[in-house]
């Protein structure tokens, strides 16, 4: 058994309560990882401040993006002792009938870690050893980054890598990104490593600008424009630039309706678009313009454990940058950072490391 530390969330809007917990040894197929970092998502929030249902019953120690070193292992998984890892955000079982099939994404025995089973704001973390991706801390190093920093490769990386892979991304397309905060910045990162033009939209203009430098190479602020005339400027781009109208991949990762409509307000001949933002709001669209666009949209959930490495490899190469992105927080200061990032006062993605 471990000794450690975990921040449990009792009930909605309560501050996260420090207690000490020993864990128990993991068991067959399981292992235990040292946490090194554990970014704050949007989803967090939600779950604290919005009530969200968490399908674990509280108390429950939340965080999905978390990287670590496994320090114990159960039987059947004594390959990963002492390895760094990232941990997946969405755990599937490996042997049902949707991850034989490369579905694992969608499993339906998958376990969250924050929301079925215990999160990663704390010392230590136990959980399936299915999928855990591996890091090289030579690599790691090499390419200047520390173990706590890749946390967020679990989800804010790998969600919007496998929104790229299931839209198809080839050389010269045009890549739409909705929402450049969090998700979205790596959204158009990992769209201009694909080979696309990549055109970001968003209404903070600060936001933008900042992405000029990481490979957006059309920015609209969406408070300034309607989306027809928005549009029309995309489309005037492409013919410029010689670049395709048609068959545009749009990615909507604001997870607000007013992002929702614009994203269906682009559609063009053959589009994707790619739903990676999440919203309870509500939105009217007309789907038979899909039909008459013969374009199609695809929903996002999480991503499967066999496109970790590949996105991970994006960073480790530079092609994807996190350092302008990311902040590390001490973990005793969840409770201010979880405040901060509700009231939209953080410019980076807060990981919170023990």
């Amino acid at each position: 058994m471990i000794a450690g530390r975990r921040w449990l969330m009792r009930e909605a809007g309560r501050p996260l309560e420090e207690e000490a917990f020993v864990y128990d040894a993991p068991k067959a197929g399981e292992v235990t990882v040292v946490v090194a970092g554990c970014g704050v998502c949007h989803t967090d929030l939600g779950f604290f401040y919005d009530s969200v249902k968490t399908n674990h019953p509280l108390p429950l120690v939340l965080g999905h993006e978390i990287s670590g070193r496994v320090v114990q292992t159960g039987a059947d998984a004594k390959e990963w002792s002492g390895r760094s890892v990232i941990i997946p955000a969405v755990i599937p079982c490996g042997t049902c009938d949707l991850c034989r099939r490369g579905l694992a994404n969608i499993c339906r025995k998958q376990r969250m870690p924050g929301n079925d089973i215990q999160g990663g704001f704390a010392s230590h973390i136990t959980v399936p050893a299915t999928g855990l991706c591996a890091v090289d801390p030579e690599r790691l190093h090499a390419a200047g980054y520390d173990l706590a920093e890749v946390a967020v490769v679990a989800d804010a990386v790998t969600t919007p890598y496998q929104a790229a892979v299931l839209a198809g991304i080839t050389q010269g397309d045009v890549a739409i990104v909705i929402g450049v905060g969090g998700v979205g910045g790596y959204a158009v990162q990992i769209a201009r490593a694909m080979g696309a033009v990549v055109v970001a939209i968003d209404v903070d203009q600060a936001k933008l600008d900042k992405l000029k430098a990481f490979g957006a190479t059309l920015v609209l602020n969406s408070s300034e424009h309607e989306v027809r005339d928005m549009k029309k400027i995309i489309n005037s781009f492409a013919a410029d630039h010689g670049l395709r109208q048609t068959e545009w991949k749009i990615f909507e990762c604001s997870g607000s309706a007013a992002g929702q409509t614009t994203a269906f307000g682009l559609l063009t001949y053959g589009a994707h678009i790619g739903v990676v933002g999440f919203t309870m709001a509500k939105t009217e669209l007309r789907l038979s313009n899909l039909m008459a666009f013969n374009a199609r949209m695809q929903g996002n959930w999480g991503c499967r454990p066999d496109l970790y490495q590949p996105a991970l490899e994006l960073v480790l190469a530079g092609k994807v940058q996190m350092k302008p992105f990311i902040k590390l927080w001490p973990l005793p200061e969840i409770n201010a950072v979880f405040a901060a990032a509700h009231a939209h006062q953080l410019s980076e993605r807060a990981i919170l490391a023990p």
